[in-house]
């Protein structure tokens, strides 16, 4: 049954205690854990963007967007996680017909990983393509039915293509050993000759413009980078808002050591560090609400322009490090028993330190594309935006 965007925050609003309270499991096991993946299956939420004609929720990016920076308010890696599933799916549906027959196969939404680096290289032959490669990030592979690799298409100009292969005709490189995000489970893929139908093939350029999109898909228009620099932000938002909470709640029970039983909500240093990271948190999801909105609103009208795809991947981009900036300065007032490694706050700040390495959000990067484009360079054939 089709949900609408507030029953699918309030659907994400009671999966994000459940995320909290496998978070550390999560940690352990370096992907989603059972009890937590089998919570977000059964509250149908992996569907949120898929087309309503293949049965999906169909809606915007703002629902997407709004709900996975809900989960992330109960752990920033699964939601990060859930979040891919959710845009691959409705991916999945841009694919000729007989793949998406393949796909879309059984009831449940298809779940993909998807290492967007073209690593890999593809061969035409009779009737598909060879495929030979390696590509790291495949971040949530060990729950996925398929996995989506970019590879550089053969021939006499450049060009590359998106090929969906099962899951076990690819070897996972277990190679996620990281600080932060380990709930992602983003190990390494690689397959060497594997067969690829074309049915389960496109050209990337076209899935990059939302070619194939098919009747209830409120992304059709909406510029891929976008989608996903923002969606992916969202993780970072929602664990600013978190550490927020959780140092709010801090000050009104901390008791300062070595003193006489001073209350650290009593002390105007604290009250000004919550103030400041307050005002610090409404003033970047204002700036992320409003660069949601306004592509969302250009891709409904049909005037998307590189400014504009620049822009938008300049303030995920800056979501990212404001939240790093908000979740520093609480720990800096929030006094040594939140780095113990039981502690939820410390757990926010690795996964948010871990994704801002995400190439979408490399500031230097992003704020050179947007700079490049202001001053009336044109989009390169590798620009990501």
């Amino acid at each position: 049954m089709s949900v609408d965007h507030q029953q699918f925050l309030d659907r994400c609003r009671d999966l994000a205690p459940v995320l909290r309270e496998g978070a550390s499991d999560g940690e352990t096991v370096r992907k989603i854990p059972d009890a937590t993946w089998s919570a977000i299956r059964r509250a149908d939420v992996l569907g949120v963007v898929l087309a309503t004609s293949q049965g999906g929720h169909g809606l915007t990016l703002d629902s997407v967007c709004q709900g996975t920076r809900i989960l992330a308010q109960g752990c920033p890696a699964t939601a990060w996680t859930a979040a891919f599933y959710m845009q691959h799916a409705a991916l999945l549906s841009r694919f000729p017909d007989g793949g998406r027959k393949d796909f879309f196969a059984s009831d449940e939404v298809p779940l993909m990983a998807a290492p967007l680096a073209p690593t890999g290289t593809a061969r035409p032959v009779d009737g598909g393509f060879t495929v030979k490669g390696r590509w790291d990030f495949a971040t949530g592979i060990a729950h996925a039915d398929w996995v989506m690799v970019h590879a550089i298409e053969k021939g006499p100009d450049f060009s590359t293509r998106f090929l969906v292969i099962p899951v076990p005709d690819v070897a996972v490189e277990d190679v996620w050993f990281t600080s932060g995000m380990r709930a992602t489970g983003s190990n390494s893929v690689k397959v060497d000759g594997v067969f690829v139908p074309a049915e389960r093939t496109v050209a990337a350029q076209s899935l990059f413009d939302g070619v194939g999109a098919l009747d209830g898909d409120a992304l059709a228009d909406v510029p891929l980078v976008s989608v996903l620099a923002l969606t992916a932000s969202a993780a970072a938002v929602g664990a600013a808002e978190a550490a927020v909470d959780l140092y709010t709640q801090r000050l009104k029970e901390r008791v300062l050591a070595y003193t006489l039983g001073d209350k650290a909500a009593e002390q105007p240093a604290a009250q000004i560090r919550l103030a400041t990271v307050m005002s610090a948190l409404a003033t970047m999801r204002a700036g992320w609400d409003r660069a949601i909105a306004t592509i969302s609103d250009a891709a409904a009208q049909g005037s998307v322009t590189d400014q504009l795809r620049v822009d938008t991947k300049l303030a995920a981009a800056a979501a990212v490090r404001d939240a790093r900036s908000i979740i520093s300065l609480v720990g800096e007032g929030a006094g040594a028993a939140v780095y113990r490694s039981d502690h939820p706050f410390q757990r926010l700040q690795r996964d948010v330190e871990t994704l801002k390495g995400h190439v979408i959000f490399d500031w230097d990067r992003a704020a050179e594309l947007a700079g490049r484009v202001t001053l009336g360079a044109p989009l390169g054939p590798t620009d990501m935006a």
